[in-house]
């Protein structure tokens, strides 16, 4: 059976930590574990035509862990974030990186570094990645009613469209898929309203594998999707 391809997957990267634990490892390994496996599915996802992709790596929940995971990521993200700058493959495949969320909250060294490789990458447009940093999808909502509100707009001029255009993430996945639970998590709450939702409960992210992910895209075909949406 041939495969629709989706133009736009969603993932909630669940399970780093438990993965860590499985194997004795400290459980903050399990990121970095994450962060590779990231790598291998944005090489996935390119191959099969893939337009666009949304990761949950961060929600605005996480700062309230222990202080030493939350520098751990904190530097995790350094790291990646300078790896992505630094990377030739990203310009010359035309690879536009964003970064969705609060960013606010994260230190000044690593915003001016998100800041400066959106920037960079602001006019390539063959394959996208959004990563969801400081990210919950109730924020984002209240965030955009706020613009909203700040622009004066009259109550009957406000439409859905005017609340899309003011998310942080305007487009709408085709898929989403979770590992490690069967829950949204607060992602993308808006734009998921009709999205095909795929559950790997027991899958956890570093162990996701090109399999799994074919898997999905099978189930996603199954389902008969109408896109245009």
């Amino acid at each position: 059976m041939p495969l629709n391809i989706p133009n736009h997957i969603a993932v909630i990267l669940d399970g780093n930590r438990r993965y860590a634990e499985k194997r004795f490892h400290n459980r903050l390994l399990g990121h970095y574990y994450g962060a590779r496996k990231l790598a291998e599915f944005v090489k996935w996802c390119r191959e099969l035509g893939v337009k666009e992709i949304t990761l949950y790596c961060f929600s605005l929940e996480n700062f309230s862990r222990d202080e030493q995971e939350v520098s751990y990521l904190f530097n995790l993200f350094r790291e990646q974030i300078q790896k992505y700058a630094y990377d030739k493959r990203i310009s010359s495949s035309k690879i536009k990186v964003q970064f969705i969320g609060r960013l606010s909250l994260f230190p000044k060294d690593i915003q001016k570094d998100m800041n400066a490789l959106m920037r960079k990458t602001k006019n390539n447009d063959e394959f996208i990645i959004n990563f969801a940093v400081a990210y919950g999808g109730r924020a984002e909502i209240v965030d955009a009613v706020q613009k909203v509100v700040r622009k004066k707009i009259r109550s009957e001029k406000i439409t859905e469209e005017v609340i899309r255009k003011e998310l942080y993430l305007s487009h709408y996945p085709d898929l989403l898929i979770r590992t490690g639970e069967v829950r949204l998590s607060n992602f993308l709450l808006w734009q998921c309203a009709y999205a095909e939702l795929i559950f790997l409960p027991h899958v956890l992210w570093p162990e996701f594998s090109k399999a799994d992910f074919h898997f999905c895209l099978e189930e996603f075909t199954r389902r008969n999707r109408k896109f245009g949406r």
